[in-house]
């Protein structure tokens, strides 16, 4: 049996209350578990509980169960509430400048640009929901062929097309493109493909999803392991959001269930080193669609799957289990919010019942991390005490 593993589960979007500057980023009064607690009733999430959710949310669940893991809250020290600035900061990377958005579309400039480069005009261009956005200009997509580009609140540009009328990988190309124009005081966090399928009124996004994403701008506990010698593993869009590095291998998943089935498979395998997922379909399908039964129900079925986790791992193993930011179904407009978010730890290293107390910056994982795996650390966190 080869040396220790860390098992770190991203919750995409499941935060736990309004960080402190909340109110900076229009999200006062944003709390993303609590909200879809309280909007229903006989939510089944007993491991989740049983690991300490509960005792997070004491004044909603006064009676949850003593907690069998380590548990607490992180505060975000990074400016900014996406995916690439969440993760970076778990990963021990501070973001001190918020990667800039487009609220009102990109400069004329800049997609003039993208054309030239590409060959082809492109729609859209504008904030906009993704799902309403094929539906208004899929129709004419698919007559004309032009890419449609739109953007949101977050730091993305993302560019939506019918797999029948640009391929995938013609697709993908696009947004190699337009990665290498975004450049500058354009360095938008993240492009992103949006393939569908589909006829006018039906359209559907698939999961060939892909991000592109900037690269790190330092080191994170990622490269720390590679360079140890150690097997990164990233699940889901974890490659995207860390532009490949620091990753020894990497495992494209089609929902929540495939994430969650890898990450058995590869604690079933014996090797050495840290498994990093991102379980999407709570932020993607669910969070910015404001719904709230799809994202209860996206709850459970991982809460069902916690006890095959957990009986995956050995005596070698520790697992965390955390979010990159929050996206409460039950808010205003479509995008991220900025929340605390939880963190759970389970197995080698993390007492039963230890409090961590409401952390100071996501950081402390990555330090935690270090620690746990006897590496160098990066990043100014502090690792947990238990």
């Amino acid at each position: 049996m080869k040396g220790p593993r860390v098992c770190l589960i991203v919750i995409d979007g499941a935060g736990v209350g309004p960080a402190p500057d909340a109110a900076d980023y229009g999200d006062a009064g944003a709390n993303t578990l609590w909200h879809i607690w309280e909007k229903t009733p006989g939510l089944d999430i007993p491991n989740l509980l049983g690991l300490g959710i509960g005792s997070l949310l004491p004044e909603l669940i006064p009676n949850a169960p003593a907690p069998k893991g380590a548990y607490g809250k992180m505060i975000e020290k990074s400016a900014g509430k996406d995916t690439t600035t969440g993760h970076w900061e778990l990963a021990g990377l501070i973001t001190e400048k918020p990667f800039p958005t487009f609220p009102g579309g990109f400069p004329g400039e800049l997609i003039e640009k993208f054309e030239r480069l590409t060959g082809r005009r492109c729609i859209g261009n504008k904030a906009a929901s993704g799902t309403q956005i094929i539906e208004e200009l899929g129709p004419l997509h698919r007559a004309t062929g032009k890419p449609i580009v739109y953007t949101s609140a977050d730091s993305v540009f993302q560019i939506a097309a019918h797999i029948e009328t640009i391929p995938l990988e013609e697709l993908y190309s696009l947004c190699l493109s337009a990665r290498e124009v975004l450049s500058g005081p354009w360095s938008v966090s993240r492009v992103i493909a949006r393939p569908f399928t589909g006829e006018p009124g039906s359209y559907v996004r698939t999961d060939q999803r892909r991000d592109y994403a900037i690269p790190p701008h330092g080191r994170t506990i990622l490269d720390s392991a590679a360079d140890s010698g150690l097997e990164v593993v990233g699940i889901g869009k974890i490659e995207d959001i860390f532009a490949g590095r620091g990753l020894t291998r990497s495992i494209h998943t089609h929902d929540n269930a495939d994430g969650i089935r890898i990450v058995i498979e590869e604690l079933n395998r014996d090797f050495s080193g840290l498994i990093f997922v991102n379980l999407v379909d709570f932020d993607m399908k669910y969070g910015h669609r404001r719904d709230v039964a799809g994202f209860a129900g996206a709850l459970e079925e991982f809460d069902r799957a916690l006890p095959a986790i957990t009986a995956s791992m050995g005596e070698r193993d520790s697992l965390i289990i955390t979010a990159d930011h929050g996206n409460d179904p039950t808010h205003n407009g479509t995008d991220h919010t900025r929340e605390i978010v939880p963190v759970l730890g389970l197995g080698r290293g993390f007492s039963p019942g230890c409090p961590l107390g409401t952390r100071t910056s996501f950081s402390d994982v990555a330090a935690t991390i270090a620690g746990l795996l006897s590496i160098p650390p990066v990043g100014p966190g502090e690792p947990f005490q238990c």
